[in-house]
């Protein structure tokens, strides 16, 4: 099962580390990464294999959000399958 990350902040170091330690520990593997910096802001979009989380897949959404306003950014973590519903045209 696949999710997707958005963040979106004010650059600031150590967004990737932070994020990317709280998936570590939650057992959320990295697929694909994107990441950018315009003006400033930092803007990374990541799909992620989240298979090991299903039993607590809100708990894990409560806690990347809280990892975002701890680093100062706006984290958003969906299924694909419901993002993927979101976005049909």
């Amino acid at each position: 099962m696949k999710g997707i990350i958005s963040v979106i902040g004010k650059d600031n170091i150590g967004i990737i580390a932070e994020v990317c330690g709280f998936l570590s520990k939650n057992e959320i593997n990295i697929l694909e990464i994107s990441q950018h910096i315009v003006g400033g802001y930092f803007n990374m979009t990541m799909i992620v294999d989240i298979s090991n989380v299903d039993n607590r897949f809100s708990q894990v959404i409560e806690g990347i959000q809280k990892v975002g306003q701890k680093i100062g950014v706006e984290i958003k973590l969906q299924r694909a399958d419901i993002f993927d519903s979101m976005h049909r045209i």
